[in-house]
């Protein structure tokens, strides 16, 4: 009684202290959205985050996809990257993507992918379950929830839109 008087104390204080990241509730629904409403999302972007230099491409939509990829980089050195692709799937949409090591092991075995659901959407902003993606101007802000020993945290990364 007591774990989960305490767990659910904790849930609520991170959403009162992180409440730029929304959550799903167990068995909810995700969202409704039209991945075509993401063009803002378009280009390449380079900033920080995780104590690095991060860079983040994303391509236009095409057959209800959208492709993206990611790359952090600390000291000069390559560290891991990802692979991207936000998916529409029916009234709804959903952020599926894959980690690699910089010699290209995956992190993700080979059929399971790191999924982000579709919590809502709003005028150049997308949130989805542990991770808001807003745009302001040429600047984008991303907000990822991470877990690690139990103590949740939330990383903020901040994009300027670049030329290639």
């Amino acid at each position: 009684m007591k774990k989960s008087i305490l767990s659910s104390l904790l849930f609520f204080t991170c959403f009162l202290v992180f409440p730029q990241v929304k959550q799903l509730e167990e068995g909810e629904e995700p969202g409704k959205g039209n991945i075509e409403d993401l063009s803002w999302l378009e280009g390449f972007w380079t900033g920080t985050g995780f104590g690095g230099e991060c860079e983040e491409v994303w391509m236009p939509v095409k057959d209800g996809h959208m492709i993206g990829t990611f790359r952090f980089w600390s000291e000069g050195k390559l560290v891991f990257s990802e692979f991207m692709n936000i998916i529409q799937e029916g009234e709804t949409f959903s952020l599926k993507l894959k980690h690699f090591n910089a010699d290209l092991t995956p992190w993700e075995e080979n059929e399971k992918w790191t999924t982000f659901r579709l919590v809502e959407t709003g005028e150049n902003e997308v949130y989805f379950h542990g991770l808001t993606m807003k745009r302001e101007g040429d600047e984008i802000k991303l907000w990822l929830a991470l877990t690690e020993g139990g103590v949740r945290t939330i990383e903020e990364l901040v994009y300027v839109k670049k030329g290639f």
